[in-house]
């Protein structure tokens, strides 16, 4: 075996050991704390209040935490290996932005109230998926899609929506406008096991199908003209791949808000970690942004307990100060 391929498997390792680590430590620590043999106790007689609050409020934020923090560290890989731009993260789209409008406007309009509680993660989904479509058909050029000008429209609608939305804020009520902000700094406090479950499955989803383009990946890394003369059919490759990152953003956002800097922190770390091969870094990445954001959930729930931080408040912080000093040191 050759020693990359042993680096890369002695990564995954401990990448693992760290996820397992800190889902023990998130469903260990918090108003109520419990030790590892209290856990093990409590998940073998399954009765009591302990149990409900680890099955039922603690596990699903932590496994909707893996599975936002994976979908977003993957997504940003994807779009970076796309666009070939080390900048390029799930957000600057305008993804975030359709979706927090979709989000502003229901809440503003009282539609969240009248048709039920899977409103605001059907719009924030709907928001992002109308950005997507706005972006991408402008962006068809007559042979192919010209991910520069992708890039850019990306960026105006972006900031089209966050305009839209600053409108509809100064506009409404104090209550509408609490809502907005919570819900746009971002939330793992999602119980809903049916919304859960989708965003890790297509998590999951994503990660396998991604997989299959590892190489077409590794070989955009050359420009599109040599990953053609490979045999590469880069149009197509490029298409799904914006699909299933774009899908992965959206379903994310819709479920837990905004939560940024995961998938343009975590990519660069493991980039440095394991390198440029996609082959281990789309893993490495997706394992990292799990780790990640379980972590973060965690240090928003106990740094002003009893009460709570938005997640996108410490990811944002956190991922910030580490992106400065590892691009200092670089």
């Amino acid at each position: 075996m050759q020693r990359k391929q042993i680096k890369w498997i002695i990564s995954i390792i401990v990448l693992l050991l760290l996820l397992a680590g800190s889902i023990l430590f998130a469903l260990m620590v918090g108003e109520i704390h419990f030790s590892l043999n209290e856990l093990i106790t409590v998940f073998s007689q399954k009765t009591g209040i302990e149990y409900t609050i680890l099955s039922r409020i603690r596990l699903p934020r932590i496994m909707l935490g893996v599975a936002v923090g994976g979908a977003l560290s993957l997504a940003g890989v994807l779009l970076q290996g796309i666009y070939r731009n080390p900048l390029v993260e799930p957000y600057t789209l305008g993804i975030s932005g359709g979706a927090s409008l979709a989000v502003a406007v229901t809440i503003v309009f009282g539609l969240n109230l009248s048709l039920g509680a899977y409103m605001l993660p059907v719009a924030g989904f709907i928001g992002s998926v109308i950005t997507v479509f706005i972006v991408y058909t402008l962006s068809l050029g007559k042979y192919s899609i010209n991910i520069n000008k992708m890039l850019l429209l990306g960026v105006m609608v972006s900031f089209i929506a966050s305009s839209a939305m600053m409108f509809l804020m100064s506009t409404t009520t104090n209550e509408n406008l609490q809502s907005i902000i919570f819900w746009v700094m971002g939330s793992l406090a999602e119980t809903d096991v049916i919304l859960i479950r989708i965003v890790f499955f297509v998590a999951i989803v994503g990660l396998l199908i991604s997989y299959l383009f590892a190489n077409s990946l590794n070989a955009l890394r050359l420009g599109e003209g040599s990953a053609k003369h490979l045999g590469i059919n880069t149009g197509l490759a490029i298409r799904i791949l914006f699909v299933i990152a774009s899908l992965m953003t959206g379903v994310s956002v819709a479920v837990a808000g905004v939560i940024g800097f995961v998938g343009l922190v975590i990519p660069h770390l493991t980039r440095l970690v394991v390198g440029s091969d996609f082959r281990i870094l789309l893993v490495t990445s997706f394992i990292g942004g799990a780790v990640f954001v379980v972590l973060c959930d965690v240090i928003a729930r106990l740094i002003i307990a009893p009460n709570e931080l938005p997640i996108g408040v410490i990811t944002g912080i956190i991922g910030g100060l580490v992106f400065i000093v590892v691009l200092g040191r670089k």
